[in-house]
């Protein structure tokens, strides 16, 4: 079962999907393509695992540490689908990154992973977009460069009963394939990390964990369209704009183009050095 969150008359209503439209519980009908999506649950925070796909680990040409190491996303990040991503002017490192979310059901602390499945209410499509230009300046921490307003399109809808084994995952740019995965190639599955995180941290209902991305995330410009394909969880997509005002100057680090952000945006290949993104 799929359900949607929508702005329907001006609130915010949960909807199933049938077919081409949506349904509320009290009967009204709207077409799914005229629908104003929310992200499907409201979490209380946004957590996000490093790597986990194989081919990424391989493009990084990196050793995975022994367990899994994360960063969190503001959720003032939050985005829905055919949400507008805003690249901020001044910059021009912005990478897709297509991943699987899961979205917590219950409260969740100090649990096994066979016992996880429990405390999961779905799963759901998200684009962990990472703004490079300011990597220089974040020390690790990736606050801005994977917490910047709009950088965090979650979608369309929570699917329940999912099976996310040997699924695929695909990223498109302008109908282009840009990342083809799968699920069998995640070194730690679903339900591993959500117990791993749960031993310190308690989960609560809408949370997100964004899984990992597999090999290939590039940067976009403005004018582009970004859609997240998963089997079974449908289409996740969304336009790149420009920002409606230049990051400030008059304060903090500025962005940066030294080797670690163009290696990083251009896939860890450090031949790529000298390559620039054409300019829109």
């Amino acid at each position: 079962m799929e359900r949607r969150r929508i702005l329907l008359d001006g609130s915010v209503t949960t909807m199933l999907v049938d077919g081409d439209e949506l349904v509320a519980g009290d009967g009204r009908r709207v077409a799914e393509a005229d629908a104003v999506h929310l992200p499907p649950s409201e979490p209380s925070k946004i957590l996000c695992v490093h790597l986990n796909h194989v081919s990424r680990v391989e493009e990084f040409q990196v050793s995975l540490p022994a367990a899994p190491t994360y960063f969190q996303k503001p959720t003032s990040a939050l985005n829905g689908h055919r949400g507008d991503v805003v690249r901020p002017e001044r910059c021009r490192w912005l990478n897709y990154e297509g991943e699987i979310v899961i979205v917590i059901g219950e409260p969740c602390r100090n649990i096994s992973p066979a016992e996880a499945g429990a405390y999961i209410a779905g799963y759901t499509i998200g684009n962990d977009y990472g703004l490079h230009d300011f990597r220089d300046t974040d020390a690790g921490s990736m606050l801005r460069v994977k917490g910047s307003d709009t950088l965090c399109p979650v979608g369309p809808g929570l699917v329940t009963d999912w099976d996310f084994r040997s699924r695929g995952i695909r990223t498109l740019v302008n109908g282009e394939v840009a990342q083809d995965g799968n699920t069998d190639e995640m070194t730690w599955d679903m339900h591993y990390l959500v117990a791993d995180l749960a031993r310190t941290i308690t989960l609560l209902p809408g949370d997100m964990v964004f899984s990992g991305t597999p090999a290939n995330s590039r940067p976009v410009q403005p004018g582009d369209v970004v859609t997240v394909e998963v089997e079974g969880l449908g289409a996740l997509t969304n336009s790149i704009v420009t920002g409606p005002a230049p990051i400030r100057d008059d304060c903090g680090a500025q962005p940066t183009e030294s080797e670690e952000v163009l290696s990083t945006a251009l896939g860890g290949d450090w031949e790529f050095r000298g390559i620039r993104p054409p300019q829109r």
